[in-house]
């Protein structure tokens, strides 16, 4: 049986969607399945005994360039993929429709009232439906199990193995690590500036934890906001920009994950890592809440249906709440640092 997957981006719901893996080749070993991803995310994916090719696409390559030529040529990669006897559609959007559209084989993915984009159902053989405001990782065990009837549930996700791995990975991090004290990763970043808890209160938390804070970034300004945590802690660290395998590999090594709504804080989750998972204008329906892994929520009330950008309410969560869920976690008392 060949099966493919579409799932284009971005990090958090990759890794919201990679869990499908472990159980589709459960319920069938000798299964192929094949993934089609952009090449700025397949590294995510490498390395999972799982997934037999990852197949690279670059449409945000053509979204900036604007050129034909580029998008022909991603067309031309996708047309020339073997026949599949499945292929699953678990982004729901347009674009990843048409993807699924131009491969060949039947295709499944999310029916009109289960998406937000409802022209993309269309386009499919086969519909399946899951509430748009359930939550996500639920939505995608409720596709792979309507389109393989297969019969899986909240106890499966809660026992689901690690399912992201590495191999290869730049050794300089292992130098951030510390045996004396517990390593703990801050994720400061994300898609929005709303969606950031204040860098001052992430100092708050490292200089209450007193262990071994590593702040990792990708972009400018989160450089610039891990060096002013770096600055007013002497618990904290600025780790070097890491590709993703890198990224994983440290994840792999930490004691708890603290972080914003975003890629890296769920790709802990997916490692059975404890993270603590800290959300503003964003439903927590996106996650799921285990004994190691812990979320926050600020006051407001999220419409799922259509997020407030404007929503600045995880200014207003207190570093104490995150503290206390931190201590109970590490298996610390309050008094003991």
């Amino acid at each position: 049986m060949k099966i493919a997957i579409v799932r284009l981006s971005a990090m958090g719901d990759i890794v919201h969607s990679a869990i499908v893996l472990q159980f589709i080749k459960k319920a069938f070993p000798s299964a192929s399945i094949d993934w089609v991803v952009e090449k700025s995310m397949a590294e995510l994916l490498k390395y999972n005994p799982d997934i037999e090719n990852i197949i690279e696409i670059e449409l945000k390559k053509f979204k900036k360039t604007k050129k034909l030529s580029d998008l022909f040529s991603q067309i031309n990669i996708v047309k020339s993929l073997p026949k599949y006897d499945y292929i699953i559609d678990m982004q729901g959007l347009l674009k990843s429709a048409i993807i699924t559209k131009l491969m060949k084989g039947k295709s499944y993915g999310y029916d009109k009232d289960s998406i937000r984009e409802s022209i993309a159902s269309y386009l499919y053989n086969h519909k399946i439906h899951m509430p748009y405001d359930a939550n996500t990782i639920d939505r995608n065990m409720g596709l792979i199990s309507g389109a393989f009837s297969l019969n899986l549930n909240s106890k499966d996700i809660y026992e689901k193995k690690p399912f992201l791995f590495f191999k290869n990975e730049n050794k300089i991090i292992y130098d951030y690590l510390k045996k004396d004290k517990k390593n703990i990763i801050f994720v400061i970043g994300s898609t929005w500036p709303s969606r950031n808890y204040p860098k001052e209160k992430f100092v708050e938390i490292a200089n209450s934890l007193k262990e071994n804070i590593l702040v990792i970034w990708g972009s400018e300004q989160e450089r610039v906001d891990g060096e002013y945590i770096e600055q007013n802690s002497k618990y904290a660290s600025l780790v070097p920009r890491t590709d993703l395998n890198t990224l994983k590999a440290l994840i792999g090594q930490c004691d708890l994950l603290i972080g914003n709504d975003t890629g890296p804080t769920h790709i802990a989750w997916a490692m059975n890592k404890a993270s603590i998972t800290i959300f503003g204008p964003t439903p927590i329906s996106r996650v799921y809440i285990t004994d190691i892994n812990k979320v926050v929520k600020s006051s407001s009330i999220v419409n799922p249906y259509k997020l407030n950008k404007q929503d600045f309410s995880i200014k207003e969560i207190s570093s104490n709440e995150i503290c206390k869920i931190a201590i109970n976690l590490l298996g610390r008392k309050q008094n003991d640092r």
